[in-house]
């Protein structure tokens, strides 16, 4: 399963980038104010550092603006997929956008019926907002198996891949993991938190002190 990070914070996607994690980004404008600055320079960066796809997300909703903002969000680079919200004109710009190589993110994804249309329109990743549902007492990670099984039941007319966002924990990425999803986007605060496990750092501390005690008996020892 590739991982993305969702976020247009320059230092966490440098962070994790040099930990060789991150397969690709997510933006959307509520990141982009969160960082405040120039948007333009930010997405600019972010399609330098990062090699693999990175979602920037138009602001129209109707058709012809989406057009028009998909086309020069591209220009930032060959790695740009743009994003559009899942509406009548949104699939509509889809449709349009990947008929002409520009790679599509159908985001605000709540159901599985609209998967199947943003399949259907071309895009190359459904973004289902697993968190957000979780919230109003669904289940999110239901919706993620549902999808999975419907795309199997078509793999040879359906390639789009399932992108699974609104993440709000660890446990949200190994069920996503479990059920087969290709892509998981997640904050900065959840990829720390996989990082991290509390016996990892108590066997790291004896390891340490078990090495200080022999080099107390042998002051030259060195690995």
């Amino acid at each position: 399963m590739k991982i993305f990070l969702d976020t247009a914070n320059l230092e966490s996607i440098k962070k994790f980038n040099d930990m060789g994690l991150l397969d690709g980004i997510t933006t959307n404008p509520s990141l982009m104010s969160k960082e405040g600055g120039n948007p333009k320079d930010a997405m600019g960066e972010i399609t330098k550092i990062i090699k693999g796809d990175v979602s920037l997300e138009v602001v129209s909703t109707d058709y012809s603006g989406m057009i028009e903002e998909g086309k020069r969000l591209r220009e930032y680079g060959d790695n740009v997929v743009v994003k559009v919200p899942m509406t009548p004109d949104g699939l509509k710009a889809c449709k349009t956008l990947s008929s002409q190589g520009i790679p599509v993110n159908v985001t605000l994804i709540f159901s599985a019926n609209q998967a199947l249309l943003a399949a259907k329109s071309g895009a190359k990743y459904v973004s289902p907002f697993i968190g957000r549902l979780d919230d109003v007492g669904q289940d999110g990670m239901k919706l993620i198996s549902d999808i999975k099984k419907i795309f199997k039941n078509y793999e040879d007319s359906i390639d789009t891949q399932i992108l699974v966002a609104s993440v709000r924990h660890p446990v949200h990425v190994v069920d996503a993991a479990k059920i087969g999803a290709d892509v998981v986007t997640l904050p900065p605060t959840v990829l720390d938190k996989m990082l991290l496990h509390p016996l990892t750092k108590i066997g790291l501390e004896n390891f340490l002190a078990d090495w200080e005690k022999l080099k107390a008996g042998n002051p030259d020892i060195k690995i």
